[in-house]
């Protein structure tokens, strides 16, 4: 285990950040939607908490959602070397049940990388999974030798398909790169 940041924490910095450890997700459905992650797009599932329900105001004040808002189980999952997710199967009163799009406030997507960006187009096309449009790239500026494509997941989550097997034109010029998950970890 690596020995903690013990630094002082830069004006600005919150002390003792490393990183980005997960990104949580609200789904309709926790088992269908842990099937899609693992059996479609190949992340692992790795446990899963339990339910959350309390009969005072502890989701609000701890969760910010309403007071009787539920968890009925969430699961952690791994894709590959990246960012975990956390994924939540929740009800409350007044639930929205519509996933925002990236225009609203909170939109939000899941990007993934891939080594070959036609072949994993065809692969999500021959599981039935909506890709919008064909693949796009980046010609000029920073984001230049990206390709991408957005798909959706069975319950309208965005999510995109990234590659830049060269590189991107951004990292000419600095010497502290993005994080880049074509880059192995434990």
């Amino acid at each position: 285990m690596s020995p903690v940041n013990t630094s002082p924490a830069q004006p600005g910095t919150l002390p003792g950040m490393r990183g980005m450890q997960h990104l949580g997700i609200t789904v309709p459905n926790l088992r269908e939607a842990t099937a899609f992650f693992v059996e479609v797009l190949g992340c692992e599932a790795y446990f899963n908490f339990g339910a959350f329900k309390f009969e005072d105001d502890w989701m609000e004040r701890h969760l910010n959602v309403h007071p009787r808002a539920t968890i009925k189980d969430f699961q952690m999952i791994r894709c590959g070397n990246g960012t975990n997710l956390e994924v939540f199967e929740y009800t409350a009163p007044e639930q929205n049940h519509r996933p925002p799009r990236n225009s609203d406030i909170g939109g939000h997507h899941l990007a993934f990388y891939v080594d070959d960006m036609d072949m994993a187009v065809s692969y999500l096309k021959s599981r039935n999974v909506s890709v919008l449009g064909t693949p796009s790239t980046f010609t000029e500026g920073p984001a230049a030798g990206l390709t991408w494509v957005y798909f959706l997941a069975p319950w309208g989550l965005q999510m995109e398909l990234v590659s830049f097997p060269a590189g991107l034109n951004y990292e000419k010029n600095h010497s502290r790169l993005l994080w880049d998950p074509r880059t192995p970890n434990k």
